[in-house]
């Protein structure tokens, strides 16, 4: 059966003080009640008490996604404001230090902080899921394992965390070294079959590692309780198009790698140890990078890496009525990634008070 190809997304924000510029929690639990009045479920609490995170539907295309995000963006610019703060879309706060903040008051995440203690209480990161409906699970495992080499492309183009604790890191894509501390994320290994994947979280479930595998946090994974591949490598990106444009890409990508696998093709599937070279190289340097062509073994420019891979999906797009999107991406590699942009910012002020008010206008840019 061929997949339906649904659309999900979720990002995380940040809740700003409009007078410091720094992260502020105090009255964050009030703004998650009152968008789930407004929104209901698609607003959603998490483990800091300064992060809000949305959720759109299940859209059947990007067209529903836009109209979906850009609502759920909009109204959360307002609630915020409303409620005395600004909204930021980035996947670090330039200068916040996450050893003050307070942890949301919710069951779970006392358990996550008892569990992981200071690696749960410094994940102070804010990322973006994006959900492409598979309702077959065998075929999820096949697209899983092939679209892992994908993943630093991916973060390359949403790279958008280049400081931590008010330093700059030298890195475009921070968070994902933030997220590292935990256990279970990064690239994760191929499997053979459902039933092969299905044996693992049986294992670490029935030995105590895990209640659920909600609690597998890799850059991809089958969602364990929708018929979905959720990909979770990216970090937010400030622009809600720069968001739509790599959902979109995504969405491609799963349509594009099901295609060959529908004819008794597949994409050449290599080993996470090789697919983490690129991954670090893709957080170190971002778009201004050089990723590694495995088949070829020589190292090739990031933007041109790009641009190939917009060739590989380009006969998809048109069926998913995606193409708008999709050609944003040529848009985010004239511009540079949201980390070339805070770091063009800190460059020309030295101030990282700029950086944060250049972060709140973009993330209202286009809505």
């Amino acid at each position: 059966m061929k997949p339906s190809f649904t659309v999900g997304i979720e990002e995380e924000y940040q809740t700003i003080d409009p007078e410091t510029f720094d992260l502020r929690s105090h009255i964050n639990a009030e703004i998650i009640a009152k968008g789930k009045r407004q929104l209901d479920e698609q607003v959603k609490s998490e483990m800091h008490q300064s992060v809000v995170e949305v959720g759109t539907g299940v859209c059947r295309n990007m067209k529903e996604a836009r109209a979906d995000i850009v609502n759920l963006r909009r109204s959360m610019v307002a609630l915020a404001q409303a409620n005395g703060l600004l909204l930021v879309a980035g996947a670090t706060h330039p200068f916040a230090d996450w050893r003050v903040q307070d942890i949301y008051p919710d069951e779970r995440y006392r358990q996550v902080v008892e569990d992981m203690q200071l690696v749960a209480r410094s994940n102070l990161i804010f990322g973006l899921h994006v959900h492409v409906g598979i309702e077959d699970r065998e075929t999820t495992i096949h697209l899983m394992n092939q679209i892992r080499y994908f993943l630093p492309h991916l973060l390359a183009l949403s790279a958008n965390s280049p400081f931590w604790i008010g330093m700059n890191t030298g890195l475009k894509s921070y968070r994902c070294k933030v997220f590292d501390k935990f256990p279970r994320t990064n690239i994760p290994d191929t499997f053979t079959s459902w039933a092969d994947y299905e044996g693992f979280v049986n294992l670490l479930v029935r030995t105590g590692c895990i209640d659920n595998a909600k609690k597998i946090w890799w850059d991809v994974r089958p969602h364990p309780f929708f018929s979905t591949l959720e990909v979770r490598v990216c970090d937010i990106p400030m622009r809600v198009d720069e968001t739509l444009a790599i959902a979109a890409l995504i969405q491609a990508t799963v349509a594009k790698l099901y295609k060959l696998h529908a004819r008794n093709q597949a994409y050449r599937e290599y080993s996470r140890s090789l697919i983490m070279e690129n991954k670090w190289r893709a957080s170190r340097y971002g778009l201004d990078g050089k990723l590694i062509d495995f088949g070829l073994q020589t190292e090739v420019p990031e933007r041109a890496l790009i641009l190939e891979y917009l060739d590989f999906v380009d006969d998809v797009v048109d069926e998913l009525d995606c193409r708008e999107e999709v050609a944003y991406i040529e848009t985010m590699l004239e511009r540079g990634s949201g980390a070339d942009r805070q770091l063009k910012v800190f460059e020309e002020t030295g101030d990282l008070r700029a950086v944060v008010a250049y972060m709140v206008g973009e993330t209202r840019a286009g809505l």
